[in-house]
């Protein structure tokens, strides 16, 4: 059964009208068939036509409910009137027809509708029995009919705004799964030029010293491409590491994964930029303390991208790495003495419009680092400034991180 619902609920409404009609004609038809007392009124053919014209309109009750209510109106007054064929126990069309106006016609329509109705029900009880009981029948029914209607229009609008707003909800879940994924991709693209940007320049470094230490130096050249070898083990462990979890052919098979490297790291780092050539200090001052993890791979990435730059574009000779830990941030500071910025140099913030500086850390583009640099910090609510260094020679990276979520946004 809930079946067969289900299926005529989704059938055409055409269909489902002229069904309607069909079970209304055959109501009506009872009083015609069934065994009758000689002294009622006789049931002939005429009756019976002009009561089936009086169903007929239930066809076009959704297209013109009001019409609709008159053409039934017009057919059973004339039944009543000059033939007084057998009678029905209820009005079933003129019901319907009244239920189908509540559902569907505006408030105006409806008041109309109803003054008119009534005075229709008051003649047409007088001029019959001019009971109150049946007055009061009439007048029952049919405002039953007229509160089905409103209540069919109410589930009916309820419905229509629980599916739009599930709609809207499927819609902004499908947005914010996009904008995840979109975030997610910026991030593994920032790792991966942070990885292979710091490995590859330590690499061409090390690689384009080794012919001249192999003629002066054996013994460097030989420490020069030993640091080659690490860096590329070590890029290569960063990246499958990091690439491990975006398998799907395996889904069996967990991917490795091991900790983002962090500031315990950052002396490894600073080795292997050594090894490179140019003599990198490094400090921390204030309260050291372990900071959350997604804290302090950012900082490694900051001090692994300004590094790069440094032995990159600068061609510094002396680079200074320092962390000071206040109580509601940390800033990371990184100076070399290298070429210093070019004209396209200047200051910019993690939460602020500006240009990326040109030449020396940045590069002569400014490149994808410093734009990187800046969004890291931006993420824990901080500032990425980028200039010269003190006395204007060299060039600087300073990064403010926000260690305390209460410090954010102030």
């Amino acid at each position: 059964m809930r079946a067969w619902g289900e299926r005529i609920r989704r059938a055409d409404p055409r269909w489902q009208d002229l069904g309607l009609t069909l079970l209304v004609q055959v109501a009506t038809t009872i009083p015609f068939v069934v065994p009758r007392d000689p002294q009622d009124s006789p049931a002939t053919w005429t009756a019976y036509l002009l009561m089936t014209l009086g169903n007929v309109p239930l066809v076009w009750r959704r297209q013109a409910p009001v019409a609709a209510i008159f053409g039934m109106v017009a057919a059973g007054s004339l039944y009543t009137l000059a033939l007084d064929g057998p009678g029905q126990p209820l009005p079933y069309a003129p019901l319907v027809g009244v239920y189908t106006m509540a559902l569907l016609c505006p408030a105006r329509v409806r008041v109309a509708m109803g003054v008119t109705l009534t005075g229709l029900i008051l003649a047409s009880v007088a001029l019959n029995t001019g009971t109150a009981k049946e007055l009061l029948f009439a007048l029952f029914v049919f405002a039953a009919a007229y509160a089905l209607g409103r209540l069919q229009y109410t589930r009916q609008a309820y419905t229509v705004a629980v599916e739009a707003r599930a709609a809207e909800l499927e819609r902004a879940n499908r947005i914010e799964a996009e904008q995840a994924a979109a975030r997610e991709r910026a991030r593994i693209a920032r790792e991966m030029h942070d990885i292979l940007s710091h490995a590859v320049s330590i690499m061409i470094v090390q690689a384009e010293a080794g012919p001249v230490a192999v003629r002066r130096a054996p013994e460097r050249a030989e420490a020069a491409f030993d640091a080659i070898a690490e860096t590329g083990r070590d890029a290569m462990a960063q990246l499958r590491t990091m690439l491990g979890v975006l398998r799907t052919d395996r889904a069996q098979e967990v991917a490795p994964r091991s900790p983002q490297p962090g500031i315990a790291e950052l002396p490894l780092l600073l080795e292997r930029v050594r090894g490179s050539g140019p003599q990198v200090s490094y400090e921390r001052t204030g309260a050291v303390r372990v900071l959350p993890a997604a804290l302090e791979a950012t900082v490694h990435r900051v001090v692994q991208e300004a590094l790069t730059n440094a032995v990159k574009h600068s061609g510094a000779s002396n680079v200074s790495v320092r962390l000071e830990y206040g109580p509601g941030a940390l800033t990371v500071t990184v100076t070399d003495d290298g070429q210093g910025p070019g004209t396209g140099s200047g200051t910019g913030s993690g939460t602020g419009p500006g240009a990326v500086p040109g030449s020396g850390a940045g590069g002569p583009s400014g490149g994808h680092g410093l734009i990187g640099i800046r969004e890291r910090a931006a993420a824990h609510g901080g500032t990425a400034e980028f200039g010269p260094g003190p006395g204007g020679l060299g060039f600087s990276v300073r990064v403010v991180l926000v260690t305390s979520p209460l410090e954010v946004g102030r």
